[in-house]
């Protein structure tokens, strides 16, 4: 078959096979347990055995955005300094001929992702090698929370760098499920999947709110596109209450849940019911995790030891992470008396659209080289569709009063232009508007979230 597959269909069988041959083309090329190797591609099921299959060995993928511009990918793939980098689909099929090896029963390793700090400066999460122990321990963690299992079909529709991807499909598969692969999210093939176009009926699936939003507002056939399933799950951005009701109301009872989490660990899992009777909650903690928050506001989560990690490389960013313990991503909340936790706000300069994190100080730090800018604030609005967008405000380098109208756009369409350029699609902002100057603080912080008032609300 020529091209790539918009659907595919992957059974626990084949998918062991082909873990077997990835891994020993990984082992075959030389490659050791410890030993990073880079993927930049859709995704597939080749590509989710190869992931699976060099887990099984010790052997640590690093799964990166498929968008990315190549200026971006190579400063990621100078950093986890991997032992092979495999970025176009021939090469990644070349790794179905390598001669099976026998593998772990579970992965030995969680995939390593990259995060991005106020910085600027995206960062691995990095969780070292288990023992055959602990990674049972992890394992099961996950999959006995959602209760997968032979008969399950678990429908894939995010990007397979989002961590919760490889999560969900890795543990329905080693759990001797199926799996229907979208090689990208498109509402309609996602119904038509629902329907059983393409073989087996999914029973289990995960969507951002922005996804859930666009499925739920396409094609014929209401909520009987969604009778097959026992769990679909949504996390990854704020899920507007009134897309929240509408999902549940499609559904049947018990089968939409909401997670808590990160890239570095996860927090909280919540059942519609709780959500019902706690609304605007994202749940209780997880099994065997503890839930605290400071007098800052700021979120603490005390894991089992499968899951702690520390960032690649960076020391500092990993202790200041981490206390007596417990961990912090930086997000904002309050824990009501019967445990449950609300989010106040995410990390001061996240913004996370369409399920992505993107992060203000890397965007700004492109458009800030072009020319007749002297300032540069990238902030988040509200948006139905994608939960936020990206926007920038520009102070031009000239004197606000000396700025025409025309000027302004020519300054704006610059600015498109070497986003166009330096920036992947999801990074570049949707909205610019020129300003004369930005909201500070005392000590001369801009202050984001000032911004859409000095717009008069965006």
């Amino acid at each position: 078959m020529s091209g790539p597959v918009a659907v595919e269909v992957l059974t626990a069988a084949d998918a062991e096979g082909a873990q077997r041959r990835a891994a020993g083309a990984l082992v075959a090329a030389g490659l050791e347990p410890g030993d990073r190797v880079v993927f930049s591609l859709p995704s597939s099921s080749a590509l989710l055995c190869a992931v699976l299959g060099a887990l099984r060995v010790g052997v640590v993928p690093v799964l990166l955005n498929a968008t990315l511009l190549e200026a971006e990918r190579g400063a990621l793939v100078a950093d986890a300094n991997p032992a092979l980098v495999v970025t176009d689909r021939t090469r990644l099929e070349a790794l179905d001929a390598g001669p099976p090896v026998a593998l772990a029963r579970y992965p030995l390793a969680r995939p390593m992702h990259y995060t991005s700090g106020t910085t600027g400066r995206s960062k691995g999460v990095w969780s070292g090698l288990w023992d055959d122990a602990t990674a049972e321990a992890a394992f099961t963690d996950e999959a006995d929370l959602w209760s997968f299992g032979s008969d399950d079909v678990h429908l894939v529709c995010s990007p397979m760098y989002h961590s919760v991807s490889i999560r969900f499909a890795g543990g329905t598969l080693l759990r001797g499920g199926a799996c229907v692969i979208l090689r990208r999210f498109d509402a309609e093939v996602a119904r038509q999947a629902l329907d059983g176009a393409f073989g087996p009926v999914p029973t289990t699936t995960f969507m951002a709110p922005s996804a859930l939003g666009r499925l739920l507002a396409s094609g014929p056939g209401g909520s009987a596109r969604f009778g097959s399933l026992r769990l679909l799950v949504h996390a990854g951005s704020p899920c507007p209450p009134s897309l929240k009701w509408a999902a549940m109301d499609a559904v049947g009872p018990g089968v939409l849940w909401e997670f808590y989490g990160s890239t570095e660990g996860q927090f909280t899992a919540c059942p519609p019911d709780e959500w019902s009777a706690h609304p605007g909650t994202v749940g209780r903690a997880r099994p065997d995790r503890t839930l605290s928050v400071d007098g800052d506001g700021t979120i603490w989560c005390r894991p089992p030891g499968f899951a702690r990690f520390t960032y690649w490389r960076d020391e500092a960013k990993t202790a200041s992470a981490w206390r007596d313990g417990a961990f912090t991503v930086g997000d904002l909340g309050r824990l009501d008396h019967d445990g449950y936790l609300f989010l106040d706000g995410r990390r001061d300069d996240l913004i996370i659209t369409g399920g992505v994190n993107v992060y203000p100080a890397e965007v700004e730090a492109v458009l800030i080289e072009a020319e007749g800018v002297a300032e540069v604030a990238v902030f988040g609005l509200a948006d139905d569709r994608w939960g936020q967008r990206v926007c920038a405000a520009l102070v031009p380098a000239a004197p606000g009063a000396s700025v025409d109208r025309g000027d302004r756009r020519r300054l704006v369409e610059a600015v498109k232009d070497l986003a166009q350029n330096r920036l992947a699609g999801y990074k570049r902002p949707k909205q610019y508007e020129v300003v004369d100057v930005l909201p500070r603080t005392a000590t001369g912080k801009v202050q984001r979230n000032r911004i859409p008032d000095l717009l008069g609300g965006g």
